[in-house]
C-alpha cells in the first residue's frame, strides 16, 4: 500500500475537467489518478493534496469520495480514510452492459416513435462519423447521436437514469480507447438501419452490441495499464502488469494542464466519457 505525500505533488487537473461542478471535477480527477497509475488498489486517497491540486475545499473531495464509494472505486474506512478499491474485468464489462440496457431501451422507444426528420438526422450524423477521425469530433457526434435517440424516446424517467450514469474512462473516450472509433461507426450504422426499418428490438440489440464491444476494448486497455486487481487472475482474468497476449504495460498518459478560464457545469447526457 502506498500513499502520495506532499513531496510527490499530484499532477494538475486536465482540460477534460472543465464545465463540471467542483464535486464532479473531483470525481473525475480521482478517476484519472487511478487511470494514470498514480493511485492503485489499496492506496490511501490523499484528500488534502487533491483539494490543493484542484483549488477546492475538503467538502467537494468528501462528496466525491462518497460518490466513488457508491460506484465501487473506493472504500471508506471510518477514522482511517478512503482507499482505492479493486477493479476487474467484470466491473468494466458490467458498466458497459448497463449503458447498453439504458440506451438500448431508449433506442427501442425512439424507433417506435421515430419520424422521417429524426431518421434523416441520424443518417447525417452516422455519415459524418464515417468521415471524421479526430476524437473530439467523434465525441461530439456520438453525443448528438445519443441525445437524438434519447429525445426521440421522450421519457423523462429514462433521461434521469442516463444522467445519473457516469463514465469509467476519465476523459475523451475516443481519444483514450484504441479501436473505439471504429466500433462507434459500425454501431451507429447498425442502429440507423434498425431505426429506418422500424425494428425496435433490432435497434436495442445494436446499441447493446456496440457498447459491449466498446466495453471489451476498455477491458483490454485497463489490462494493458495494469489497472485490474490480482483477484481477477484467480478467476481466469489477466493479472496486473501485462497487456493483451502478454504485451508490456504502456507508460501512463500524463494528465494535461488545466486551461484557465473554464467554468463548472453538469456533465452532458451522452456516452463520450463512458
Amino acid at each position: 500500500m502506498t500513499t502520495l505525500s506532499s513531496d510527490l505533488p499530484l499532477p494538475p487537473p486536465g482540460d477534460t475537467l472543465h464545465r463540471r461542478t467542483s464535486g464532479e471535477q473531483t470525481v473525475q480527477y480521482i478517476r484519472r489518478l487511478v487511470f494514470d497509475g498514480r493511485l492503485r488498489q489499496g492506496d490511501r486517497v490523499p484528500q488534502d493534496e487533491i483539494a490543493r491540486a484542484l483549488g477546492v475545499s475538503r467538502i467537494p473531495v468528501r462528496e466525491a469520495l462518497l460518490s466513488l464509494e457508491r460506484e465501487g472505486w473506493v472504500t471508506i474506512k471510518p477514522h482511517r480514510g478512503a482507499y482505492i478499491g479493486a477493479l476487474d474485468e467484470a466491473v468494466v464489462r458490467d458498466h458497459n452492459a448497463l449503458y447498453g440496457l439504458v440506451y438500448g431501451f431508449a433506442a427501442r422507444r425512439a424507433t417506435e416513435r421515430s419520424t422521417p426528420e429524426m431518421v434523416a438526422r441520424l443518417r447525417d450524423i452516422s455519415a459524418e462519423l464515417g468521415k471524421r477521425d479526430d476524437p473530439a469530433d467523434v465525441a461530439r457526434l456520438n453525443h448528438e447521436f445519443d441525445r437524438l435517440i434519447m429525445d426521440a424516446a421522450s421519457s423523462p424517467r429514462l433521461r434521469a437514469v442516463a444522467r445519473a450514469m457516469v463514465g469509467i474512462v476519465p476523459g475523451n473516450f475516443f481519444a483514450l480507447v484504441p479501436g473505439a472509433i471504429k466500433v462507434e461507426r459500425a454501431g451507429s450504422r447498425a442502429i440507423l438501419a434498425a431505426v429506418r426499418a422500424k425494428d425496435p428490438e433490432r435497434a436495442a440489440e445494436a446499441y447493446a452490441r456496440k457498447l459491449d464491444q466498446q466495453g471489451a476494448l476498455v477491458a483490454e486497455l485497463f489490462t494493458a495499464r495494469g489497472l485490474f486487481s490480482a483477484t481477477g487472475a484467480e478467476n481466469g482474468r489477466p493479472t496486473n502488469g501485462a497487456g493483451p497476449a502478454g504485451t508490456a504495460t504502456p507508460t501512463a498518459t500524463p494528465t494535461p494542464p488545466l486551461t484557465a478560464g473554464r467554468t463548472a457545469g453538469r456533465r452532458p447526457t451522452g456516452s463520450s466519457d463512458r
